[in-house]
This record gives structure tokens, C-alpha cells and sequence, in this order.
């Protein structure tokens, strides 16, 4: 079998393709343009952090320059200032650029002291991350000693952000053994330094030689690698920039493969720089000749939210009862969704546009309701759309001018005219959210918000998905303070017949609860409704709007925390219920639920990504139950359980982000998606995953060590014992799939990956693996076998894993997918001396003969206990590269051969 390597880089090219990232990132002429650096509106007013932003971005650039082979430097930043700071005549409108496309973002440290700069990265590698956070320590340089200047930390974020590189140090496992030796995780090998333990009690602090574990050969668990301050090794950023002399990324010569990192387990054991050359920025450019000019910043501070609705309500929206159903959708909109003080103006169109409301602030109830009366009521004429968008700008420029303004764009029809526009929408900076309605809505409507950053929706005709109303709900400031933010706790919708009841529960937590909001819609009569708060009581008051078939309730003051029940009752017809709230206070952040999918463009047989990240403030809760429903174009749903196990498609188990492959295609054309979140006793918050630059514990200066700070600590048992409960539901957009083949659907999905593979050795000479099951498409399903190779090699087993020596896996049935595997067995055919480590990789096989990509590679080091260990001293590792390949002997002509009572231990 040849390389491996072609083969990833091609899935790489193919998980990329039509990537859906709200970043406004471009890369020009080797200069990166369009960052967002947003300062988050709870960090204290301090013009000085403006100017570390500055300095960090200018520091950055040519480090970045050289690390890359002068290929790239940052050209133009926007530093994005919080409305609540004091305004100033430098400072201007922003226009694409929000909070929710922020790139990075300064903000206080949660848990407080944790000051690690660090990177969300919920993808594989090489594909893009989310976004950096930095605290406003870091940044004024308090934190140079545990994780070196700014500029270089900048670096090593980026390659994360952009690159989707990852670390190659291990926070959990500082050490290994390679051929019997003890190693510090670390890239490239030659990085020196010394080990030892330091015990503080009582404000005091003594230094103490590592111990050795007389049965596995490892260090203690508290053992810490301290490098050396003066180094001469080049090699690699994404190990520790903060080392001196370290200004390159690890290339395939000084690359550490056999280091037990998320570099090597996520990316096939290729170095950080073979990603990004791998990478399209990279293929995109050259070496520039001359030095870069440095960057240039502009300061944008965010205003009020300016909206504009531009409705549509040509004759076919008298079809499946669209024109009411966009009244309830916008009614929810203008009743609760937009914050107070927005601006709001409203335009309809056909054949031609009309203004229905010119710009109005939301200062009260009465402002609401007066936008709600200029909502369309008769639907005739044809569509033009780039008329209700020059509507729309004009509405916008009489007040104000359209820079980051805002316009939700809804219709179920084509236009052919609509590219007729879009230059002037990009002159217009102006956002663009769109809800395309049906099934012939404009193909292009993708497109307008793509170029502008808006969010794109699609709702179908099947009433009782609630599509509409959740599109309309999604519609939340990308700046306002999250506590004035509405968030939708329930989304449901049931066809009734004979008098049937719709029943159910909402619960209210207690980060929520302020300006709660039940609206119940149905399609011919006005149903029973019943509500009981959680103490029992029932809740009158629903006011009833007869004419466009809905009633709402608005709880006065503070909704009561608990459960609250509901029944609806109705006959031959379909009925909504959607619950909205915000924070109940300002200073506690309030569970919020956002999702999303890693495309925007689905061409069969890709799969989809679906994720939701469910969060409190910074923290993110697990262990809570969460499902996608996924509504194809010709209306059939999809449920997926989306898993935090950092399996298939969740790329960091425990990290708040739940993840799932989707396959179910059944046809071409726009697929919606909705998350259900649902806490209960067993969700619970927690400390942030936190994929970033390293901390250093110390420093050895003068051959002495010198102790750095050192980290607060952090009881994550005591944040996990805080139990929550809450119910979430969130609009995750919608995507467009294409190259769908007619029914029957062919079977052309392989089990996915095996990316959690770990190994250990047992008494009896066996070998203990565990893994997570993947399914016959990918996570769903079930394999149908599994094929398991082993090598003394890593690098043998990468490239050459077709003949390396197989288990014998006869017994081995693969489990339902998801599932947790465990297989043990006696390895045949290889010969362990002390010091000798092997290394094992699993192949799924699915009923199609369909393979999966080769796992992640896990090892197992040989170790005899020595018959009188003695105590290890704290002597520097030599300052030499480890050689990343075991002896390249030819596995299949050695037997396999124990020696005693062998101790082996684990390092994956």
C-alpha cells in the first residue's frame, strides 16, 4: 500500500469545500485582511488595551512572515470597541463586522486567574477554527514569562484559527517512553530542558527529582518538563513559541511523530507545517521578495441595531397559507426577538416595492404593536426583489447610513433579475439575513447572505416543523449584551384530530426568565389552551389575535424557575407553541444553545457536520441531551442524537460541543436545521477545553530552575457537582445539497474514522484496546467488521498498514456505532525486547466493503522493572533529535517472544 498522505490531503480538500465560516478573513496578496478583534462589553473601559491589541497584531506580523517563508503577514485589522465604552471621532460604524464574525475576542477570564490564550477548534485538521480568546492581562503583557510576548502567542493561535493546526505538547501526558527511554512530549526533539516536581504546602515551596514508577518506567503524574531559557533549536511554534529561539513550524525532518500530541493523533502524525502547505492560503501565494508594510487598524464601535424586514407578498405567498404564517414569524420578531431600542423599519414587495413603516426605535409596547399593524395582509402581483432591497436602503440612509445595518430578506418565489443588485448590496455594507419559503424560493438568496455575513434560513410548507417562526426567532442581535438577547426555550408544532391534546413541558432555569413569552399559532380555529406555572397554578391572560391565528402571553415580571405545563387542544388542524425569554439578570450569563453546520453546500456523497455548542458564559455544559432535526427540501425529517464523545464527527470529548455526522440525504435542494437541547440531573458545567498555547511551569537559567506562577487552581469536580436543567431550542440555519441520485439511495458511506483508539498492557501477556464504535455510514449504524494491524513502526503503520501484521479479529463483532468497544488479544508474529514499543491501528469495514479511514495509532511501550530501581536525578535531556522511527526490521520474519513478567505502559 502507498502513502496515506495523498489520501487525507484529498478528504482534507473535500471537508473544505464550501466550508461555512462567518469569518470576514481574506487573504490578499499574501497580506491578511477583514480580521475582527472584539472587545467583549463586559471588559472595563480602558483605552490602553485598544493599543496592546494594536502592538500584539504589529509584533505578530513579521514573526508570522518568517515562521511561513515570507508568505504571509496581517495586513488590516478591525479592533471592534463596546457600545458602553465612551465614544470617539476615530471611532466609526462597523459594517459586515459583528460580535458573532468576531475572529477574536478580549475578555475577561472565566474561570477568573485563567488568563491561557486559546483557540475553539470544534473541526478536523486543517480545517478552520472557530475563534481566539484573550484575556485583557495577557494582552498588557502580565502573563510573558508562562507564555512568552503576545506577538508570538498571536502565531500560534492563528495556525489554529486558520490552519487548523493543533498543539504538540500534552497537558495530560508529559512524558512517554521511546525505545525504553523516558521522553518529554515535545516538537521537534531537540527542544532541551530537565524534569522535576515542585510541592508547595503552607505558602512554602520545595524542589524534588522526578520519581519513577518501578512498574510502568513513567515519571509521577506531577513531573513537569522545564526547557531550558537559552535554546538553539528552531523548531516548532506550535510546541512552545515562547522558547527564544523558536521561529519555524516543524517540518518532516525535525517533525517528532512518535509524540504523543493532538497534532499527531488528529492530523496522521504529519508535521504542522506539512498541514499548511496543504492548506489553500498556501497554494494560494508565493514568497514575497520584500519586507511586509505593517498592519493598519481601524477602530469601529458598535451603535444601535438598525433593522429592516423586506417581506414578500407576491401572489404565490397566497399558497399553503405563507403569507400568514410570515405574519405570525414576523410578529414574533417584532414582539419579542428584536431588542429594545432597535430601529425598525418595514418594506413589502411584488412587482414593486412599498414602504410599510419608515425607521422606528423600540422604546415600548406600543411601538411593537404599531410595527405589527404594517405587517402585509393581501398577497398579488409578481416578484421583484432587488426593488424591496433599494427600498430597504433607502428606508435605512433617511436616518441613517446603511454600514452594518441590518435587512431580513424573505421570499418563496425566483426572481431572475436578482444579480442585478448585488453589487450594490456589497457597496452597501449592510447585512443580509435570509429566509427562503418554500420550495422555489430564489436559488440565489444563498449568495446574498454569503457576501454580506448574514445568516440564510429556509423553512418549508409542513406547518407543524415550525420552521417560520424558528427562522424568525434565530434573528437576535450579533452585538447586543447577551442578557438582552431572546433565546427560545421551546419550538414545537402537532396536527390534531378528533379533539386531541397537544401536551407538554418547558422549563424555565433560573438564567432565564425575564420578558418570557408563550405564543401558541393554529391554522383554521383558536384552540383550548391551558398553561400552569411550575407551582400549579393556571395562567389566564392569553391575548388573542384572531386574524392572523395566534395568541400570546407575556409573563409579567420574572418567570417562575421550574416546569411549567401545557396542553392545546384542537381538531383537524396543525397548532405551534414557541416559548422565548432572556437572561433574568445582567451579571449571569444565561445557557445559550448555538448551532450550525461545517458547510453551506452539501454535494452527495460528503457527509454534513452538524454541531451545537451549549454554553453558560464561557463554560460549557455537559452531559446534557441534545437532537438535529433535519428537514430536506421535499419535507422529510431527520433526528440525529448529537454526542459530546469525541468520537465520528465531535472532535474534543467533554468540551460543550455535541457533534454528528449527517447522511440522511433524500433529495436536492435546501435542508433546514434545528437543535433541541434538554439538561436534567446529569448536565453539568465545566472548565473549558482550552486548545492553546502552552504554560510554562519554569525556566532553567544558569542551570537552575526557576518557577513561573502557577496556574490557579480549579476544582472541576466542585463546578461538575452544580447540576443544571434547562430546555433549549435553536435554528442552525440550513445548507444546500446537491448530486443527490434518485431513490434507492446508494450505499456510499464508509464507517467514519476511529479517532479515540487507546491501548494497555494487561497481565497475561494481552493486550487491552478500547475505542469507540463507528457505524456502517459513517457514525450511524453498524460495521460490519474491523481489520486491526500492528507494527513496531509508526511510521511503517501510517504508510504501509495494508501489510503490516494483522490480529486476528474472527471474534471481534463491531457494536452499534457509538458504542463502547473492547478487544483484547495476544499479539503473534513480533518479538518485544525491553525498551521496544509497538504501535496499533483499526480499520471499519462496512456490509458494502466500504473502509474507514486508518484510526488514530495507539502504542503500548515494553518496560521490565529493573531488579533495584534506583532514583532518577533531574538530568537534562541531551540536546539531539529523537529519532522519530523504531529499527526498521522486517516484522513479518520475527516470532514473538516474552521474557518473563513483562510491564508494559500505555502511551497513545
Amino acid at each position: 500500500m502507498g502513502s496515506l498522505k495523498s489520501s487525507v490531503f484529498l478528504l482534507i480538500l473535500h471537508l473544505l469545500e464550501g466550508t461555512l465560516s462567518n469569518s470576514l478573513i481574506q487573504l490578499n496578496n499574501n497580506g491578511y485582511e477583514g480580521i475582527v478583534i472584539a472587545i467583549d462589553p463586559n471588559v472595563p473601559e480602558d483605552e490602553a488595551l485598544i493599543q496592546q491589541i494594536k502592538d500584539m497584531v504589529t509584533q505578530a506580523s513579521p514573526y508570522l512572515f518568517e515562521a511561513t517563508g515570507k508568505r504571509f503577514y496581517f495586513k488590516n485589522v478591525a479592533i471592534l470597541i463596546p457600545e458602553n465604552w465612551k465614544t470617539k471621532p476615530d471611532y466609526v460604524r462597523p459594517k459586515l463586522e459583528t460580535y458573532k464574525n468576531a475572529d477574536v475576542l478580549v475578555a475577561e477570564p472565566n474561570p477568573s486567574g485563567n488568563d491561557k490564550p486559546y483557540t475553539e477548534q470544534v473541526g478536523a485538521c486543517g480545517e478552520k477554527g472557530e475563534r481566539i480568546h484573550f484575556t485583557p492581562d495577557f494582552l498588557a503583557g502580565k502573563k510573558l514569562d508562562q507564555y512568552g510576548p503576545q506577538g508570538r502567542v498571536f502565531v500560534h493561535e492563528w495556525a489554529h484559527l486558520r490552519w487548523g493546526l493543533f498543539n504538540e505538547y500534552n497537558d495530560d501526558q508529559k512524558f512517554y517512553l521511546s525505545k525504553g527511554k523516558r521522553e518529554a512530549v515535545r516538537c521537534s526533539a531537540a527542544i532541551t530542558g530537565s524534569h522535576a516536581v515542585r510541592k508547595c504546602q503552607g505558602g512554602s515551596c520545595i524542589d524534588k527529582s522526578c520519581r519513577i514508577d518501578k512498574l510502568t518506567g513513567m515519571y509521577e503524574k506531577d513531573c513537569e518538563f522545564i526547557p531550558q531559557r537559552q535554546q538553539t533549536e528552531k523548531a516548532s511554534i506550535m510546541f512552545a513559541q515562547s522558547i527564544n529561539s523558536v521561529v519555524e513550524f516543524c517540518t518532516e525532518q525535525n517533525h517528532n511523530a512518535e509524540a504523543p500530541n493532538l497534532q499527531n493523533q488528529k492530523c496522521n502524525l504529519r508535521s504542522t507545517w506539512e498541514v499548511i502547505r496543504e492548506s489553500e492560503d498556501f497554494k494560494k501565494t508565493t514568497p514575497m521578495t520584500t519586507q511586509p508594510p505593517n498592519p493598519t487598524f481601524s477602530l469601529l464601535q458598535i451603535g444601535e441595531r438598525i433593522v429592516c424586514l423586506v417581506l414578500d407578498k407576491s401572489g404565490s405567498m397566497s399558497n399553503d397559507n405563507r403569507l400568514n404564517r410570515m405574519n405570525q414569524a414576523g410578529k414574533l420578531f417584532l414582539l419579542q426577538t428584536v431588542e429594545q431600542g432597535s430601529w425598525v423599519g418595514m418594506v413589502m414587495f411584488d412587482s414593486v416595492a412599498y414602504v410599510q413603516s419608515e425607521l422606528r426605535q423600540i422604546n415600548s409596547g406600543t411601538d411593537r404593536d404599531a410595527l405589527t399593524r404594517s405587517l402585509p395582509t393581501v398577497s398579488a402581483g409578481g416578484t421583484s426583489i432587488c426593488s424591496g432591497l433599494r427600498s430597504a436602503f433607502t428606508v435605512i440612509r433617511k436616518k441613517y447610513p446603511t454600514d452594518g445595518a441590518e435587512i431580513v430578506l424573505l421570499t418563496d418565489r425566483e426572481d431572475n433579475s436578482i444579480s442585478s443588485c448585488f453589487n450594490e448590496v456589497k457597496q452597501s455594507g449592510a447585512i443580509i439575513h435570509t429566509v427562503a419559503l418554500g420550495l422555489s424560493a430564489a436559488k440565489e438568496l444563498e449568495e446574498l447572505s454569503k457576501m454580506t455575513g448574514g445568516l440564510q434560513m429556509f423553512a418549508s410548507d409542513q406547518v407543524q416543523n415550525n420552521g417560520l417562526m424558528d427562522a424568525f426567532g434565530a434573528l437576535s442581535s450579533g452585538n447586543g449584551a447577551l442578557s438582552q438577547r431572546s433565546i427560545q426555550l421551546e419550538s414545537k408544532g402537532l396536527t390534531l384530530q378528533n379533539n386531541q391534546w397537544m401536551n407538554g413541558t418547558v422549563i424555565v432555569d433560573s438564567t432565564v426568565g425575564n420578558d418570557t413569552l408563550f405564543l401558541v399559532t393554529w391554522t383554521t380555529q383558536p384552540p383550548q389552551i391551558l398553561l400552569w406555572d411550575p407551582s400549579g397554578k393556571i395562567q389566564n391572560g392569553f391575548l388573542v389575535d384572531a386574524l392572523t391565528k395566534m395568541a400570546y402571553l407575556q409573563v409579567p415580571g420574572t418567570a417562575k424557575v421550574g416546569t411549567w405545563k401545557y396542553s392545546l387542544q384542537a381538531s383537524s388542524q396543525t397548532l405551534t407553541l414557541t416559548v422565548t425569554s432572556r437572561a433574568s439578570s445582567a451579571t449571569l450569563p444565561p445557557i445559550t444553545v448555538t448551532s450550525r453546520v461545517n458547510q453551506d453546500t452539501g454535494k452527495f456523497p460528503n457527509p454534513m457536520r452538524v454541531y451545537a455548542n451549549i454554553r453558560q458564559g464561557a463554560s460549557p455544559i455537559l452531559r446534557a441531551s441534545v437532537t438535529a432535526l433535519i428537514e430536506s427540501a421535499n419535507g422529510k425529517t431527520v433526528t440525529l442524537e448529537l454526542l459530546d464523545n469525541g468520537a465520528g464527527a465531535d472532535a474534543t470529548k467533554n468540551d460543550g460541543v455535541y457533534s454528528r455526522y449527517f447522511t440522511a440525504y433524500d433529495a436536492n435542494g435546501r435542508y433546514s436545521v434545528k437543535i433541541w437541547a434538554l439538561g436534567g440531573i446529569n448536565a453539568a458545567r465545566a472548565i473549558p477545553q482550552q486548545n492553546g498555547a502552552m504554560y510554562i511551569p519554569g525556566w532553567i537559567e544558569n542551570g537552575e530552575i526557576k518557577w513561573n506562577t502557577p496556574q490557579p487552581e480549579i476544582s472541576n469536580n466542585t463546578l461538575q457537582d452544580k447540576q443544571v436543567c434547562f430546555s433549549r431550542t435553536s435554528s442552525g440555519g440550513s445548507f444546500v445539497a446537491s448530486n443527490v441520485p434518485s431513490a434507492p439511495i446508494p450505499d456510499l458511506f464508509p464507517p467514519c474514522q476511529i479517532i479515540d483508539l487507546k491501548a494497555e498492557i494487561q497481565e497475561g501477556n494481552l493486550i487491552n484496546l478500547t475505542w469507540t464504535a463507528p457505524g456502517d455510514d459513517y457514525d450511524q449504524g453498524q460495521a460490519h467488521k474491523y481489520i486491526i494491524r500492528i507494527s513496531t513502526s509508526i511510521l511503517d503503520l501510517r504508510d504501509n498498514f495494508s501489510v503490516s501484521v494483522q490480529v486476528n479479529t474472527t471474534d471481534l463483532i463491531p457494536k452499534e456505532a457509538n458504542s463502547e468497544e473492547v478487544f483484547v488479544f495476544e499479539p503473534e508474529n513480533i518479538t518485544f525486547e525491553n525498551g521496544t514499543d509497538l504501535f496499533i491501528a483499526i480499520q471499519a469495514v462496512d456490509k458494502a466493503n466500504l473502509k474507514s479511514e486508518i484510526s488514530n495509532i495507539a502504542r503500548v511501550s515494553l518496560f521490565i522493572p529493573p531488579q533495584q530501581p534506583s532514583e532518577d536525578t533531574s538530568t537534562p535531556y541531551p540536546n539531539t533529535t529523537t529519532n522519530s522511527t523504531i529499527c526498521g526490521i522486517h516484522i513479518l520474519k520475527i516470532m514473538w517472544k516474552w521474557i518473563g513478567e513483562l510491564q508494559m505502559t500505555l502511551a497513545v
